[in-house]
């Protein structure tokens, strides 16, 4: 089957995804801001929930295609993954925020503002790439920006790797070890957003490989 052949009603599933890049940008810019000004955090966490709710509504009206449609752009379980992808990345996101706020944070670390950096431009990658998938000239392009979806999930796991490194050199006392040990938590929680936007670009690239 390739790509571009597909009946015009089956053109909603690329607006579907469309939709939920967007969402997953959209959420992936929040939690940028609420790590970068961390004010007013309670409502910034209430709007991340909203939008993890708008990526749970955009998966369910996938699925409800898939069961409604004799012929879709490509296999069906490309489709549910790709679905379930983008949304376990929003999912994902709106988690790290519920746990900033759940925890408390004074104030965020200068690690935890480069794996919110990183998610946020992962997300900005998804958003280019995703509409990319509707015309088969661009396809070269999209799995560029795959690899360089998966370069920046290097990034985080150094991060990461460096964070967790020195997680407990200042936990002297039994409040400063709490501390540690939730930021080792928020830090796996922010590395595990992007290992879901790499999960993203993999589907991508397997969708592309196997309709080339």
């Amino acid at each position: 089957m390739v790509l571009q052949r597909f009946l015009p009603t089956d053109e909603r599933f690329f607006g579907y995804f469309r939709d939920a890049a967007t969402n997953a940008a959209d959420a992936a810019r929040l939690l940028l801001t609420l790590v970068e000004q961390f004010d007013d955090v309670e409502r910034r966490v209430r709007r991340l929930r909203d939008l993890e709710h708008r990526g749970d509504e955009i998966t369910h009206q996938v699925i409800n295609a898939l069961n409604s449609t004799f012929v879709t752009p490509f296999d069906r379980e490309d489709i549910r993954n790709l679905a379930t992808a983008l949304d376990d990345f929003v999912d994902y996101i709106e988690e790290t925020g519920r746990r900033l706020w759940l925890y408390r944070v004074d104030q965020p670390t200068e690690r935890a503002h480069l794996l919110a950096r990183i998610i946020a431009e992962q997300a900005e990658l998804i958003a280019e790439a995703v509409p990319k998938l509707e015309d088969a000239r661009q396809h070269d392009a999209m799995l560029r920006t795959a690899v360089d979806i998966n370069r920046l999930e290097n990034e985080a796991d150094d991060v990461l790797n460096h964070a967790l490194a020195s997680l407990y050199d200042d936990a002297t006392d039994i409040p400063s070890l709490i501390r540690a040990i939730r930021w080792g938590e928020l830090y796996q929680q922010l590395e595990d957003a992007s290992d879901r936007a790499e999960d993203v670009a993999n589907t991508l690239e397997g969708i592309v490989v196997k309709h080339a």
